[in-house]
């Protein structure tokens, strides 16, 4: 009864935690196709600043203490720093293209969180990350568009600060809310932004209507709800396993190109898009579960819990039978 549990929260908070990666995968399109190309500190200040001042009423709670410089540290990592090399890079690359960059991260979320959290990475979350990124680099090697070099190197270097920023929230988390603490790092990186994009691009872009519209899905969907769900789940799962449905990110990506970006799937990528999906699964913590419990032999009694001694060989059973 505790394993079925146990497996239905981890399955619980792992779709919680697919909101992030799923909602960032169709940002890549809204900030190519409705954003100005040229004004990625900005477009990065209204994506982090109005979501931050959203959340921040909703929390109504001031950082106090040390949550002030950690909010800074975690804002330039997760959000200002972040934000504008993913700007960057939907701007260089195809929507397809920008989102699988960032499959590396599971691997760089299981590293970092080992000797910052303790988290030891399970075999089962490896694998799934080697399967799942196998799938990512048919999906990104054998696409027929060019792939610009520049906007790779802005998204994987995103991927680096963002992998390191999360494991710190989750190490700080302390016993403040999630809420609260998502406002500080948004408030904080928009805030860090505003004088460097003054100086370098001048007054604030003039959008259109349709440009406020990728504006609010951009930063209350693809930020606000998205970073909530993300940081909730990095609370109740090992960052291995949320890095790996981290992996949906390039898979909404291919779709939403493929949906209205007029952009073609290969063959190979199909089979890459699979491997992705089967990556995900097996890294999830309720799928090691599952399958340590069909391990064992029918009608076995369960094998005893960590730290609990197993009964000396030879003792007989108490169990009366009928």
């Amino acid at each position: 009864m505790e394993d079925n549990a146990a497996a239905a929260g981890s399955v619980r908070w792992s779709l919680v935690a697919a909101l992030a990666p799923v909602s960032w995968g169709a940002a890549y399109y809204v900030t190519r196709h409705t954003l100005p190309a040229d004004a990625p500190l900005w477009g990065s200040v209204l994506r982090a600043l109005p979501a931050g001042l959203v959340l921040l009423a909703l929390a109504r709670q001031a950082p106090r203490g040390r949550w002030w410089w950690r909010s800074l540290v975690l804002g330039a990592l997760n959000m200002s720093g972040f934000f504008v090399l993913v700007y960057v890079a939907a701007q260089l690359l195809p929507t397809s293209v920008a989102s699988t960059v960032m499959a590396v991260a599971p691997f760089v979320l299981m590293l970092v969180a080992w000797p910052l959290l303790g988290q030891r990475p399970r075999a089962a979350a490896v694998v799934g990350a080697m399967v799942g990124l196998a799938g990512v680099v048919a999906m990104l090697v054998t696409g027929a568009v060019a792939v610009n070099p520049v906007g790779v190197l802005a998204g994987g270097t995103a991927m680096v600060m963002s992998s390191v920023g999360f494991v710190l929230a989750t190490r700080w988390k302390d016993d403040v809310d999630v809420l609260a603490s998502t406002a500080w790092q948004l408030v904080a990186g928009g805030l860090l932004l505003v004088p460097v994009a003054a100086v370098a691009e001048g007054a604030p872009p003039a959008l259109d209507a349709r440009g406020w519209l990728g504006i609010a899905y951009v930063s209350l969907v693809a930020t606000a709800l998205a970073y909530v769900a993300w940081f909730s789940a990095l609370r109740r799962l090992p960052a291995g396993a949320v890095g790996l449905v981290g992996l949906l990110n390039p898979l909404t990506g291919v779709a939403v190109g493929l949906a209205i970006g007029g952009e073609h799937l290969t063959p190979l990528q199909g089979l890459g898009v699979v491997a992705v999906l089967v990556g995900v699964v097996l890294g999830q913590p309720a799928a090691g579960r599952l399958f340590r419990g069909r391990r064992r032999t029918p009608g076995a009694p369960p094998a005893p819990a960590a730290g609990v001694p197993a009964p000396p060989a030879g003792r007989p059973s108490t169990t009366r039978t009928s």
